[in-house]
């Protein structure tokens, strides 16, 4: 089972790495979520949790959804996502690993 701290890094290398694959500015991305740049910043520099309206709105402005689905069916959803991939069942979390763009 992972900490409160894990998850944080967790979704926040998702977020910065969606946001530079994407080519945005934190700024950006902080004014489409209706936030302040700082916040966004702490949010993805792991330092800040965020309330769940704020996840949903910065994963929108990087054209995520944000999901919730039982801990038991991670493992699926997970290899539906990425059938090639080696599945990360980390309980609660399920996020998929970004092309490698040298590939």
């Amino acid at each position: 089972m992972t900490t409160e701290s894990e998850d944080l890094q967790l979704i926040a290398q998702k977020l910065k790495a969606t946001r530079k694959e994407l080519g945005y500015s934190q700024k950006r991305v902080a004014e489409q979520a209706s936030i302040s740049r700082l916040r966004y910043q702490d949010i993805e520099a792991g330092r800040s949790s965020a309330r769940a309206i704020t996840l949903i709105n910065i994963g929108r402005a990087l054209g995520l959804e944000l999901v919730f689905v039982p801990q038991a069916w991670v493992p699926a959803v997970n290899a539906l996502i990425r059938p090639d991939d080696v599945v990360d069942d980390t309980p609660g979390l399920v996020f998929t690993q970004l092309d490698d763009p040298d590939e």
